[in-house]
């Protein structure tokens, strides 16, 4: 057992592992709840669960219910219905997810997936508000999931999945028959929840577009991460310092602060200075490196 805990601790460690840290916080969300569901039931406390816990992870339809689990808004889409609604959920995201590794780095998935779980609820209070009145909640990564989905189909519209059946397909084909299913299901029994899938797909077609624009409507998620981050970072450091150890190295996210770009185009860089690059191409891709990085990993690849 602490061997599990172990690699779930490790894998939050790691910066470049966003994808997966994802499906580990919807898993032990998910598990989480449906030990302690099964547990206060069999106490006697099931109405306890249903109207304290369950609700934190419930987004309401209701606009005045809203107003008192406003953060609704973002924790329904780590909660799921059942076992086949997360199975479901996370392999689409697992799918999709490494296609805008691939290409972005890992700090832009947490931030599609945001940004599809806040569009995605706004999708379904405005449908469940105004064309569709209704009184129920929502919850479920699928708008979030939509969002990484059509992210990945915008950005690598050629990327081949190989399906069961249907071998090579291209993912340009597959979101748009997703996309149209779930707005042909805003006339079902499940209106709400095809409304968020429209709104995370709207989002992360949105964030594509804008990203080739220059514009990357999501860098206040990783911005905020990243402050976050900084302060247990400043707090280890001070801890470490009073402790008289030896303070770890820690590289910094500009892989530009860590060696003068002002030298020569053909100096070799030294082992640090590379590692600065890649630990940059890992969270934000290959091509947020700017001229004078490239060039640095150039002349690192020359003297292999």
């Amino acid at each position: 057992m602490n061997g599990l805990f172990d690699d779930i601790k490790n894998a939050f460690k790691r910066q470049d592992n966003a994808l997966v840290q994802l499906i580990l916080i919807n898993i032990i969300v998910f598990l989480g709840t449906l030990i302690l569901a099964t547990t206060l039931t069999l106490v006697g406390l099931k109405q306890f669960y249903t109207s304290y816990i369950e609700i934190q992870f419930e987004l309401p339809s209701s606009l005045s219910n809203l107003i008192w689990v406003p953060h609704t808004v973002l924790t329904y889409a780590f909660q799921h219905a059942d076992l086949w609604h997360i199975l479901y959920n996370m392999l689409v995201l697992y799918w999709f997810g490494v296609v805008i590794i691939d290409y972005l780095g890992s700090k832009r998935i947490v931030s599609i997936y945001i940004l599809g779980a806040l569009a995605g609820a706004f999708g379904f209070l405005i449908l469940s508000n105004t064309l569709l009145p209704s009184n129920t909640y929502l919850i479920g990564a699928s708008g979030a999931v939509f969002a990484v989905m059509v992210a990945a189909a915008t950005l690598a519209p050629d990327y081949t999945f190989y399906l069961l059946f249907f071998g090579p397909i291209r993912i340009k084909y597959i979101a748009p028959v997703l996309v149209i299913l779930s707005y042909i299901g805003l006339s079902g029994n499940n209106a709400g929840g095809q409304a968020a899938h429209l709104g995370g797909a709207l989002i992360g077609y949105i964030y594509i577009i804008q990203l080739k624009k220059g514009n990357d409507i999501g860098a206040w998620i990783h911005d905020f991460a990243d402050s976050i981050k900084g302060l247990f970072k400043k707090e280890s450091k001070v801890k470490m310092s009073h402790s008289g150890q030896k303070k770890s190295k820690v590289y910094s996210n500009n892989a530009a602060n860590a060696y003068n770009t002002n030298s020569s185009p053909n100096e070799v860089p030294n082992q640090e200075e590379v590692d600065a690059i890649l630990d940059k191409i890992t969270e934000s891709g290959y091509n947020s490196l700017s001229k004078e990085e490239k060039q640095k990993l150039f002349n690192a690849s020359k003297t292999d």
